[in-house]
């Protein structure tokens, strides 16, 4: 049985598996440069506390995927608002492991104080604008060739859900 917790270092590098397999192979993160273990174990200590980081694993340990929020924009007056990541081993896919993930994130942020979470998605990643939208997340605009990965220009669909 799944259940999601927060994500503690001996998550790391199932963690980073499941994301450097979608660095090097997919449009989905628009980083180009795998994280190495020291890279995630600094990643994960940026996300504890008001800004966690969560893993849906079996009860023997296995980690399906992992979700987090961080800071939408540096500046004061964005401290309410975040922004969220959902991450699925390709295995696990289509189980609900994404909608678990989400659903509690949204709950861990709302008891966090945050009032609004955004997500950026790569345009043409049905998947996770579905997700987005089973969990209350509207469209509210596409940033037009705003990334560049595997030669091609990409657009980023901007969803939002209000807490």
């Amino acid at each position: 049985m799944l259940r999601t917790r927060l994500a503690t270092n001996d998550d790391a590098e199932a963690m980073r598996l499941i994301y450097n397999t979608e660095v090097l192979g997919s449009t989905v993160t628009f980083d180009m440069v795998p994280r190495t273990p020291e890279d995630q174990l600094a990643w994960l200590a940026e996300h504890r506390g008001p800004h966690p980081a969560i893993v849906a694993a079996t009860d023997d340990g296995m980690v399906a995927g992992f979700a987090s929020v961080s800071p939408y924009r540096s500046r004061p007056a964005y401290s309410t608002t975040v922004e969220d990541s959902v991450y699925v081993r390709a295995d696990c896919r289509g189980q609900g492991v994404g909608r678990l993930l989400l659903a509690d994130l949204l709950t861990l942020s709302a008891a966090h104080g945050f009032h609004a979470v955004m997500a950026r998605i790569v345009e043409g990643h049905a998947a996770s604008i579905a997700l987005h939208r089973s969990c209350g997340f509207e469209l509210v605009g596409v940033e037009r060739q705003v990334g560049r990965k595997f030669s091609r220009w990409l657009d980023v669909v901007l969803m939002q859900r209000l807490l």
